[in-house]
C-alpha cells in the first residue's frame, strides 16, 4: 500500500464526496427558492409553500394545494425539470460510492497505512511467489511484522486476502523499499523470480539501510557468489539447499526429522533462539559458561557461540568465557527459552519468539 495510492484514492474520493454535497447544496437552493416565490408571488403561507414546494420536487403526482396562477405554473414545470435533474444527480452519485465501496475502501486503506507507517524494527519479504508465500507463512507463525512487496496484483490480492500489510510494485526501485520503511526495516529477504532482480533488491537495500541484514534466492552457483559480493549477509540456494536436505533425509532420516522440528517448531516442545551479550544489560559478560551457570539456572542447553569476528565455537566447554557482542544459539522449551532470556537481558526482557499455537 503505497502512500501516493491512497493519496490518489481519497482525491477520487474527495470528488465524488463534492460532487455529492453540491447536488444536495443545490437540491436544498431549489427547496429555498420554491418556498420563496409560493410565499411571496401566491401569498401562500411558509408551511402551504414549503409542502408545495417538497411535492413538486419530488414528482409525487399530488395536485396543487390552491389554484395557480400563469407564472406559478411555469414557475412549477421548471422546479421539477430542476429537480428531478438534481436528484438524479445525488442518486448517480451516492450509486457510485456504494456500487464501488468507497467507504469500506476507504477505511481498509487508512487502516493499512496507518499499520505501514507505525512499522519499525520490522522484515521485508521481496516477492509473493511460491517461495515468497512460504516466507510469510513462517514469519505470521512466529508473530513477526512484515511486510510483502510485488508488482502483480494477483499476487498482492493473495497477500491481502491472508490480511498481510502489502506494497505493489517494484522491490528494485527505491521507491518501494521506502514506501516500505527500509529505515527501520531489520531484515530484507529478495525472493523475487530472477536471479537479476535480487541482486539490484540487495544493493538497492544496502544503500538505504547499510546496517540491515540482507538475505536472498540464488538461482544458481554464479549468482550466490555476486550476491555475496553485492552485500548479502546470506544467500540461499533452493536447489543446492533442497538437494543437501533430501539427501541428510535419505542418510540421516532421525537427525533431519529433530532439526526440522527444532527450526519449524513443528513438534510444539524444543526451539532453538539466539541471544546476543551486552555488557551493558547482561552482568555475565567476562565470566565463564561454568560460572554463569545458564544451563542450571534456565534448563537451555548452549549450543555454540558465535564471535564478534565471526568465528564459531560448537559445543562450548564449562571453562568458556562469554565476551562482548558474542551471540548464543541456544536449545530448550519456550519456557527455559524465556528464563533464560531474562537472565541474560533482564533490563530489556523480551519473550523469545514461538509459534502462536504453541
Amino acid at each position: 500500500m503505497r502512500k501516493e495510492d491512497f493519496l490518489a484514492f481519497e482525491k477520487k474520493y474527495q470528488r465524488l464526496n463534492r460532487q455529492l454535497f453540491s447536488g444536495i447544496f443545490i437540491l436544498g437552493g431549489l427547496f429555498f427558492l420554491g418556498t420563496i416565490w409560493y410565499s411571496l408571488v401566491e401569498e401562500w403561507s411558509w408551511s402551504d409553500s414549503a409542502y408545495m414546494t417538497i411535492i413538486t420536487l419530488s414528482t409525487v403526482g399530488f395536485g396543487e394545494i390552491h389554484p395557480l396562477g400563469e407564472k406559478s405554473r411555469l414557475f412549477t414545470i421548471i422546479l421539477i425539470l430542476l429537480g428531478v435533474i438534481a436528484i438524479g444527480y445525488i442518486v448517480n452519485r451516492f450509486t457510485e460510492l456504494i456500487i464501488q465501496d468507497y467507504f469500506q475502501q476507504r477505511n481498509r486503506l487508512k487502516q493499512e497505512l496507518s499499520l505501514l507507517e507505525s512499522l519499525s524494527n520490522h522484515y521485508i519479504v521481496c516477492g509473493f511467489g511460491r517461495m515468497g508465500r512460504q516466507i510469510a507463512l513462517e514469519f505470521e507463525a512466529e508473530n513477526i511484522p512484515f511486510v510483502v512487496i510485488d508488482s502483480d496484483s494477483e499476487r498482492i490480492n493473495k497477500a491481502k486476502q491472508k490480511n498481510y500489510i502489502t506494497i505493489q510494485g517494484d522491490a528494485t526501485l527505491d521507491d518501494s523499499l521506502l514506501d516500505a520503511k527500509i529505515e527501520k526495516c531489520i531484515c530484507l529477504v529478495a525472493a523475487l523470480k530472477s536471479d537479476a532482480e535480487n541482486l539490484y533488491t540487495i544493493l538497492s537495500a544496502k544503500t538505504l539501510n547499510p546496517k540491515i541484514r540482507a538475505i536472498a534466492r540464488a538461482g544458481s552457483e554464479e549468482a550466490l557468489q555476486k550476491m555475496q559480493r553485492a552485500g548479502a549477509d546470506a544467500v540461499v540456494s533452493p536447489y543446492i539447499t533442497g538437494a543437501k536436505r533430501l539427501a541428510s533425509a535419505a542418510l540421516r532420516p532421525q537427525v533431519m526429522d529433530f532439526v526440522d522440528g527444532v527450526l519449524t517448531g513443528a513438534d510444539r516442545s524444543y526451539y532453538m533462539e539466539e541471544f546476543l551479550l551486552d555488557s551493558e544489560n547482561c552482568i555475565y559478560v567476562g565470566n565463564t559458561l561454568k560460572d554463569a551457570q545458564l544451563r542450571v539456572q534456565s534448563g537451555a542447553l548452549i549450543l555454540a557461540i558465535r564471535r564478534v569476528n565471526g568465528s564459531l565455537i560448537v559445543g562450548p566447554m564449562g571453562d568458556t568465557v562469554l565476551c562482548e557482542g558474542d551471540m548464543l544459539i541456544c536449545l530448550g522449551t519456550a519456557e527455559q527459552l524465556r528464563q533464560l532470556n531474562q537472565i541474560l537481558d533482564p533490563l530489556h526482557f523480551s519473550p523469545p519468539r514461538t509459534p502462536k499455537n504453541t
